[in-house]
Formats: C-alpha cells, sequence, structure tokens
C-alpha cells in the first residue's frame, strides 16, 4: 500500500463541501498503487475514491480525467470524475491535486482462469475502439505520449545502471537499442496507436459475480499511466501479466489463446501487428522491468509502500528474447 500524503477528516470533510454529496461518513486508505495517495471514502449519498496525485501536474491531469469520461459514456466500466458544485472534476487538497471518483464494484482476481482472460481481452479491445475518436483536452489536444514509453526507459535505464550486474547491464544495452530501432522504422510507424491504459494488470481490473454467480467484469481502474500509444503495445502488456506462469514469466497457453481469441474477435489486428508482436511483448516486459529497477533502487518517502520485484519482469524480458506465441 502506498500513501505519499497523509489526509485528516477534518480536511477532508471541508473539501469535500464543496461538493453536494451530503456529509462525510468515513474514509480509508486503499492497499494498492504505487504512484497516487488513494482512499476509499463514503458519504451520506455515496461511495466514492478520492485521489491525491504526487507525481502527475496539474496541467497533465485534464488529459486522463477527460479520457475516463470519454470512456465511461461509451459505456466502458471505468472510474467517472465527479464534479463539484462549480462543475469542476480537478481541485486542490493538503496541497496536491485531487480529484473524485465514481467507486466501482468488484475485487482484483489474483489467479485468473482463462474466463477470466477471455473477459480481460474483449475489454481492451472495447477500451480501444471507444477511444478512438477521443480528441485530447487543452493543453493537450492530441493527447499525451504514453509517459513510460522509450524516451522514459532511456532515462530510468541510466539512472538504475549502477544496480546491475555485468549480465544484466547487457541484457539492458541490448533490448534498448533494439527497442530503438524498431521504433524508428516503418514497421513500428505502420501499427494503429490511440489512447491507451498502458498497464491492465490483474490488479487493475474488477470483478464481481454476475446475475448466475459467475464472475464478470465490475470495472477497470488506474489510468494514470495511459497515454497515446500502439494499441499492440497495450495488448502485449496485459497477456505479460494475465496469461503468464508467475515463476518462469513463460506464457500459459489457454490463457493466452483466451485473451487473444476474445481481442481478435472484437478488434482483428492487422498485418503489421502480427508481424510486430514479438517486439510489442518484449517492449512492455523491458517497460515494467526498468519500472520496477527503478521504484526499488531509487523509491521514493511514501506512508506505506512496498516495491514489486524487477527479477519478475527480467524473466518475462528473457523469456521473450526466446521466442513466443503467433499473435494470428
Amino acid at each position: 500500500m502506498a500513501v505519499f500524503t497523509s489526509v485528516t477528516r477534518e480536511a477532508l470533510a471541508r473539501w469535500l463541501e464543496g461538493y453536494a454529496l451530503g456529509e462525510l461518513c468515513g474514509f480509508e486508505g486503499i492497499a494498492s498503487g504505487i504512484e497516487n495517495s488513494n482512499f476509499f471514502v463514503t458519504t451520506t449519498s455515496g461511495r466514492f475514491v478520492l485521489t491525491l496525485f504526487e507525481r502527475l501536474a496539474f496541467e497533465e491531469l485534464p488529459f486522463y480525467l477527460s479520457l475516463m469520461h470519454h470512456l465511461a459514456q461509451r459505456g466502458v466500466p471505468c472510474p467517472d470524475p465527479v464534479a463539484d458544485r462549480r462543475g469542476e472534476v480537478l481541485g486542490r487538497l493538503e496541497g496536491k491535486p485531487a480529484a473524485l471518483f465514481t467507486r466501482l464494484p468488484g475485487q482484483a482476481v489474483e489467479a485468473p482462469a482463462a474466463s477470466h482472460c477471455a473477459q480481460v481481452g474483449a475489454l481492451l479491445a472495447r477500451m480501444h475502439r471507444a477511444a478512438a475518436d477521443y480528441s485530447g483536452v487543452a493543453p493537450h489536444p492530441r493527447g499525451l505520449p504514453n509517459p513510460r514509453g522509450l524516451p522514459w526507459c532511456r532515462h530510468a535505464a541510466a539512472s538504475v545502471a549502477a544496480f546491475l550486474d555485468a549480465e544484466q547491464a547487457a541484457l539492458l544495452h541490448d533490448e534498448l537499442a533494439e527497442q530503438e530501432a524498431f521504433a524508428a522504422s516503418p514497421r513500428h510507424a505502420a501499427l494503429p496507436a490511440g489512447p491507451v491504459h498502458a498497464d491492465l494488470f490483474r490488479d487493475n481490473v474488477l470483478f464481481e459475480a454476475g446475475p448466475d454467480g459467475s464472475p464478470r467484469i465490475g470495472g477497470v481502474i488506474d489510468f494514470y499511466f495511459a497515454g497515446v500509444d500502439t494499441w499492440l503495445f497495450d495488448l502485449a502488456v496485459a497477456v505479460n501479466d494475465w496469461c503468464i506462469d508467475q515463476a518462469s514469466g513463460a506464457f500459459d497457453a489457454p490463457r493466452l489463446a483466451a485473451l487473444l481469441e476474445a481481442y481478435r474477435t472484437a478488434r482483428p489486428p492487422n498485418e503489421a501487428e502480427v508481424a510486430a508482436w514479438p517486439m510489442m511483448l518484449r517492449a512492455g516486459a523491458l517497460r515494467f522491468w526498468l519500472s520496477r529497477l527503478f521504484d526499488l533502487h531509487l523509491p521514493r518517502p511514501a506512508e506505506l509502500v512496498t516495491p514489486k520485484d524487477p527479477a519478475h519482469f527480467e524473466r518475462i524480458l528473457r523469456a521473450r528474447r526466446r521466442g513466443v506465441p503467433a499473435l494470428a
């Protein structure tokens, strides 16, 4: 759990006076996330989620908030920003940019089955289609680029280099060089792109019981690594978490087949995407190996924070470099 900025009940109650949501009944820190401070908030009119943004600048946040609203208006089950009495969805609390969101039903699934993965694949394709006509918001009318894309990877690689052994350093240098070359190629330019979630891990999808008792998606959360990138990168990030054996990083064939078939049914990949699939899987693994290295060795102070093991994505990257199943 991470709570970088503490909030008192008195300060929150005063802040909520700006909303037509009744009286504050209670609040508590949310036991997940490593980027922002998140709290469950209950008022006399309902249950919400409060986010205090720790890294994103105030002027960057309209892109994320308007993207979530855009998706929610098109039926994607994601947090919808709640407007205050002035019609604003972004304010300040304890000196940080802050926003209140609708709270979604369900819980994350730690050990997904093929049936869970199929729903995730269908949801991701639905999100890509729904975001295709998103035009951004000032001052970013064309959207923000992926904040953890290659420019960030270059910076992170230089920052963590001193903490790597010789074999890890060689792996990082080689993979980064190959990803740079691919990103500059016509093959990459041919890939469809748009706003993507870019962090669709199993802890960011909530499942609830449907009318027949079987699990169904209640919502997708945590859009704060979203940005404009290729849809294929977003798909690669998802399968690298949902469809693997946790110990080895190798793909679990039934779960992978279920997720990809559901995605392909809703949005068939083109020939360029089929050809680029191996490199995108490696790009997704590289991005999260670097972020976990960065969070482990160069952490920010927080009230409660548990860094994740970077060796997990090092194993996944090595596995993807050895070969991957075809996309089509």
